[in-house]
């Protein structure tokens, strides 16, 4: 049974669904995300929702990162096990 589910969704709502990331130069996500899991430490190039492109650089394994992103490149990459919620 869910308790929740007459609530209003929002960003704020924990994540209902995820997807294991394979990063790519070329290939956009399924779906935008609401945050980012950074299940082994290092580097993220990604594209975030407004279309600027960035490196997160030294990021740590186990990391939740709340982050609109549209696409994780694999140049630049260097993290593992990366998870999109959303």
């Amino acid at each position: 049974m869910d308790t929740f589910k007459t609530f209003a969704r929002s960003l704020t709502s924990p994540p209902e669904h995820a997807l294991e990331i394979a990063p790519s130069d070329a290939a956009p996500l399924p779906h935008v995300t609401r945050a980012l899991y950074v299940g082994g430490s290092g580097d993220v190039a990604l594209r975030l929702l407004g279309g600027a492109e960035v490196t997160f650089r030294g990021l740590q394994g186990g990391s939740l990162i709340p982050i609109r992103i549209t696409m994780v490149k694999s140049a630049g990459t260097t993290a593992t096990g990366l998870i999109g919620l959303w």
